[in-house]
């Protein structure tokens, strides 16, 4: 797929399933406003979106291709929310909930993720889960 160019903070439409579905890198950002940021991933057979928190906000995922196990909790040795999702679910992730998805099919999972503030710098791409795992210890 081609890499994207982060849109935000320009008004933007477009047709998130089909880039979801088309996206291949592990984190693509889409579009990084001032208080929203949106971003697709990939997640390999057997990989995962890694387990975090995000103390003061929401999150909204939504699975386009594949199947995962969602786990959340209140830290991170006690995730009891543990369910399997698959293609056109939507996850909800409280503000402080420790939360993973893991992809438990045969295809990569694809989905998009949906939060406020931004995570990720304007235009951030990873190619792959340790790419996004070397960016995040080098801050």
């Amino acid at each position: 797929m081609p890499k994207k160019r982060d849109k935000g903070p320009k008004p933007y439409v477009l047709d998130i399933e089909k880039a979801t579905t088309k996206n291949t890198n592990y984190r693509t950002t889409i579009w990084t406003g001032e208080h929203l940021q949106a971003t697709l991933m990939s997640i390999e057979v057997g990989d995962d979106i890694g387990l975090e928190v995000h103390p003061d906000n929401d999150q909204f995922l939504r699975l386009e291709q594949g199947r995962g196990r969602c786990q959340m909790g209140s830290s991170e040795k006690d995730l009891p929310f543990d369910e399997e999702v698959g293609a056109d679910w939507a996850i909800f992730v409280p503000a402080g909930t420790w939360h993973n998805v893991t992809n438990i099919g045969d295809v990569p999972m694809r989905l998009y993720a949906i939060y406020g503030p931004s995570h990720h710098p304007h235009g951030t791409i990873h190619a792959t889960h340790e790419e996004a795992e070397a960016a995040e210890h080098a801050d």
